[in-house]
């Protein structure tokens, strides 16, 4: 039944993307190649579930929805980049910055940035505007300063550093978690959730970001390149600290199951429509790319 529902998902948002319109040329060929290349597109599918799970119509939120994908893929691209974390791979193919070009896989990010924000800010049937301009507002934060960027840049400082599992997390939960929370929110508050539902979802979603970056660095150590589409042990060569070097390879599977119960718990208010969220946290920590 999850996997049913889960390619459901997947399939409306793959679709969606499709359609979108990127423009023209070799922009538009540079955007499409890495927000085509696949990908588990975690974000809207945990925003879908969620709108599902209170009981919302999901057809009509495509466009924000789909909006946190191309914000993620932006991230990706610019993540790649010799300035960054220096990636010549992706998702099995070769990094943007290596088919493209720096400059170009500079610009289609930052294509792909702006016109999630445009995707967001377009009228949506039924959803009232002032709950529409919370969503744009907090996927702004989410994505800016004190949410993803702000987490990269913290990455950046601390490499070749020592970090403590509270500085650790502080990292990740901007990193990573904020535009997964994010994506929970956006889905129940299009769909009029209460605030009570809003809160056990952002909960849920705190408690997944961290398990989804748990799982990304035990998947560094004990995956192979193949099989993740990109270099293994990339964070061993950047030195960097990550959850098995603070707690040792048995010690972050420990954190991880213990992250997947809180996920579970937070959503204990929402007896059965939250089947599918437990099965998605489930499905996070199993992964094996």
């Amino acid at each position: 039944m999850f996997h049913q529902q889960l390619e459901k998902y997947s399939r409306l948002i793959e679709n969606h993307l499709a359609q979108l319109s990127l423009g023209e040329g070799s922009l538009k060929e540079s955007m499409n190649y890495s927000l085509q290349a696949g990908g588990k597109r975690i974000r809207p599918v945990l925003a879908l579930a969620s709108a599902k799970a209170l009981g919302g119509e999901i057809e009509n939120i495509l466009d924000p929805v789909c909006a946190l994908d191309l914000i993620h893929t932006y991230s990706l691209i610019h993540d790649d980049l010799p300035s960054m974390d220096n990636d010549d791979y992706r998702r099995g193919k070769l990094a943007n910055h290596k088919v493209f070009g720096d400059g170009q896989a500079i610009l289609a990010g930052d294509a792909l940035l702006t016109y999630a924000f445009e995707l967001l800010s377009k009228e949506i049937p039924g959803v009232a505007p002032e709950r529409q301009l919370r969503v744009i507002r907090e996927v702004a934060q989410a994505a800016g300063p004190s949410g993803m960027v702000g987490g990269q840049v913290r990455d950046l400082e601390a490499e070749n550093k020592r970090l403590n599992l509270e500085e650790l997390e502080a990292v990740h939960r901007m990193k990573t978690g904020a535009m997964l929370v994010v994506s929970a929110r956006l889905g129940a508050i299009l769909v009029n959730g209460s605030e009570e539902d809003i809160q056990a979802l952002t909960k849920y979603a705190q408690a997944i970001g961290l398990a989804f970056q748990i799982k990304d660095d035990l998947l560094d150590i004990e995956g192979d390149s193949e099989t993740l589409g990109k270099l293994a042990q990339s964070d061993l060569r950047q030195n960097k600290s990550t959850y098995p070097t603070l707690l040792g390879v048995e010690g972050a599977k420990i954190e991880l199951k213990a992250k997947i119960q809180e996920a579970y718990k937070a959503i204990e208010p929402l007896g059965g429509r939250g089947n599918f969220l437990r099965s998605l946290a489930e499905y996070i920590a199993q992964r094996s790319h």
